[in-house]
């Protein structure tokens, strides 16, 4: 089984290293990594550009956002499952390929999800918030449940049939895509355990009040 990892990016230069090395410690060997610059005007390319042995595919140009970027790059991906890693979050551990390999290949699912932690974005193993995502419920969605979406890996044959990200979407293409492989086609999955992911925390949405409020505005339109 062939994994895809895509990372967006832009103007990343002080955490994207840090993403990338996650990638790398990954002992799983069957990987592709893409990552999709919306043209920074940092040192993110050079930096990227430094891990030719660890990234397959570098796309750099301007694009439309996030979501854009997430586009092109499950666009590109040749993997069997496709994941998204932000260029500021971070794999916690070397074996996080190898679990959802296995978890997979016993469950037999479409899909697979794991915990994530929210940390500080300057002493990453301070966390500030534990994200436990548990079992599959689908009417929990009706109540605003979610999983963690850079926990979130989906075979590629999925997006084939139902779609990509909405770019009409600022912040909930995310949860958009989500519930609607999730709750509306009742793809398969199956839950991890464990905690996959770190993200630092001050995300787009969670910025300020005002971008939660739309977020939320958002997420009800999704």
């Amino acid at each position: 089984m062939k994994i895809s990892i895509v990372t967006p990016a832009f103007n990343s230069a002080k955490t994207i290293r840090h993403t990338m090395e996650s990638v790398a410690r990954q002992t799983y060997p069957n990987v592709e990594y893409i990552v999709v610059d919306g043209g920074s005007r940092d040192a993110t390319a050079a930096i990227v550009n430094r891990y030719s042995d660890v990234v397959d595919v570098f796309i750099s140009e301007p694009d439309r956002g996030v979501y854009d970027a997430m586009n092109k790059g499950i666009r590109a991906a040749t993997g069997d499952v496709i994941a998204i890693l932000n260029s500021d979050d971070f794999y916690t551990h070397s074996h996080v390929l190898e679990q959802i390999v296995a978890a997979f290949q016993q469950s037999k699912a479409d899909s697979i999800y794991g915990d994530l932690q929210y940390v500080d974005p300057e002493n990453t193993h301070q966390v500030i918030r534990h994200w436990e995502s548990g079992d599959y419920q689908r009417r929990s969605f009706l109540a605003g449940w979610m999983p963690p979406h850079p926990t979130f890996f989906v075979k590629r044959e999925v997006y084939k049939r139902h779609g990509l990200f909405n770019l009409a979407l600022k912040s909930s293409a995310d949860y958009e895509l989500m519930l609607r492989f999730l709750y509306k086609h009742e793809v398969s999955t199956a839950y991890v355990p464990d905690v996959l992911v770190r993200m630092r925390a001050g995300g787009l949405s969670n910025a300020s009040w005002s971008n939660r409020w739309r977020a939320n505005r958002e997420d009800r339109l999704a």
